[in-house]
């Protein structure tokens, strides 16, 4: 499937900005069953410059710098993707959960070494009073596949992560998630991720997006879609496996990744400072189309 995929932000300051540096993650990166054919990133101010290098996740990433004094900023990504769906995999067929939580603690080649750094916990997934590891600890029985174990902590996290907006934002504790039991899809993987690495499990945060759909005989809305969030875990020998906790599904040509981290502020899709500026507003659309469907729009 070929998708175009537009990511419209609006900034609207209360007071001039009078410079600012933006970095941004917009371009969908490389996958096993993706490839990126074009994407385009317009600004208005146009920046001054421009400089677009791979980070240490090896997601693209672009930095920009406005010299123009502003009260509003646009930043308009519009990006086509071929997605494939993935290969079938016998998710029974991975190690044991605990035998790979062994193998990492003592990793020694390089695809353990690189999983390592998803091992541990960050601000945005750790917990100070809540017990993860006794979380779901009938999904982690002795001698589990680990893709298993990983495919029930995702349903258990959807069933007791209500999925609500307006409860919490992107600084939201662990803790304070699952007191509310409610949160948007960062807010689930957050929390996954928080349970996978107690147990001593590589997991990773993907940002991307995700196709869906109108209600029955009416027309999609432009702009109502909004960028997705979800986990991938280290499930030796098959490498890494999505699993989204939003859906309660292991993600295939439906869902198109931007980048991954070990949490969302890793890979932000648009972060940066500014001088002035005051208050803002901020307002995201995005648009996820297969493209004869959003050349006829």
């Amino acid at each position: 499937m070929l998708y175009r995929v537009r990511h419209l932000t609006t900034y609207e300051y209360s007071k001039t900005v009078t410079s600012s540096q933006h970095v941004l993650r917009l371009r969908p990166r490389l996958t096993d069953n993706q490839v990126c054919a074009s994407s385009e990133v317009a600004l208005n101010p146009a920046p001054l410059r421009r400089t677009a290098r791979d980070d240490y996740f090896g997601n693209r990433m672009e930095i920009v710098n406005l010299d123009d004094p502003h009260l509003e900023l646009t930043i308009d990504s519009t990006s086509l993707v071929r997605v494939s769906k993935r290969k079938p995999r016998d998710i029974e067929m991975t190690a044991a959960w605990e035998t790979i939580a062994d193998t990492l603690s003592l990793a020694r080649t390089e695809p353990e070494i690189m999983a390592t750094n998803f091992l541990f916990d960050t601000p945005l997934t750790r917990a100070d009073t809540t017990d993860l590891v006794s979380y779901a600890a009938e999904d982690f029985a002795p001698g589990r596949a680990v893709a298993l174990a990983a495919r029930d902590l995702m349903n258990r996290v959807r069933r007791d992560i209500k999925y609500k907006p307006g409860v919490t934002d992107i600084s939201t504790p662990i803790d304070k998630i699952f007191e509310l039991k409610a949160g948007v899809c960062q807010d689930q993987s957050h929390f996954m991720l928080a349970v996978l690495r107690a147990r001593g499990l590589a997991a990773r945060y993907v940002s991307g997006y995700l196709l869906t759909y109108p209600p029955p005989g009416r027309p999609r809305m432009q702009g109502a879609d909004q960028s997705h969030a979800w986990v991938q875990v280290w499930c030796p020998p098959l490498g890494w496996i999505d699993f989204d906790p939003t859906n309660g599904v292991l993600p295939d040509d439906e869902h198109i990744t931007v980048a991954y981290g070990r949490d969302y502020a890793d890979i932000s899709p648009i972060s940066g400072i500014m001088l002035g500026g005051g208050e803002h507003e901020v307002e995201v659309k995005v648009d996820v189309a297969p493209l004869e469907e959003a050349n006829a729009a």
